[in-house]
């Protein structure tokens, strides 16, 4: 993962993906570190097929067959955007990384939420009409891939506040 330490490692990178497991706050966190760097936020969910939501929101988990063209169009539609633009998407392998990266066209960060397993379904409980059942949320942990030290990506711990996430966040990119 990126050190933020040395910064003057990393790319010159203007696309960044809120990533992890339903319920981590990828949208919460998207929008607000968006709006705190001046860019646009694209939800990931808006570009899933209504076969894929359908599919989420009767407790079956998507194959990667069923992800690929979702991945693809958001990995476009990310890269069209003017300026800074943070997209929320779950990410959770690297295959999927790599793919959206690849439909981007150029270098995206991607921003690791990490929670405990209590703490997601917690706030997954708590939120109201989302389409994506609690029940879901072993069968996203038991394909998450957490990104590795060699992909351009970083991690923040999300048992804070979304002010604190977002500093945090902003201080790791040094904005």
């Amino acid at each position: 993962m990126i050190d933020s330490a040395n910064a003057e490692d990393r790319p010159n990178i203007r696309l960044y993906v809120v990533m992890g497991v339903a319920g981590c706050g990828k949208t919460t966190i998207g929008e607000a570190l968006a709006a705190a760097i001046d860019g646009t936020f694209l939800d990931g969910d808006a570009y899933h097929p209504p076969a894929n939501i359908e599919k989420m929101s009767r407790g079956d988990p998507l194959s990667d067959e069923d992800r690929w063209p979702w991945l693809k169009i958001f990995g476009q539609e990310i890269s069209v955007r003017k300026g800074p633009v943070v997209g929320g998407c779950s990410s959770l392998k690297r295959a999927y990384r790599d793919y959206i990266t690849k439909a981007a066209g150029e270098p995206v960060l991607f921003i690791y939420l990490n929670g405990s397993r209590d703490l997601i379904a917690r706030r997954m409980g708590e939120r109201q009409g989302h389409f994506m059942p609690t029940s879901l949320l072993d069968s996203q942990f038991a394909t998450l891939e957490v990104p590795a030290s060699h992909e351009c990506a970083m991690s923040v711990d999300i048992d804070a506040t979304t002010e604190e996430i977002v500093e945090n966040l902003l201080h790791q990119l040094d904005r």
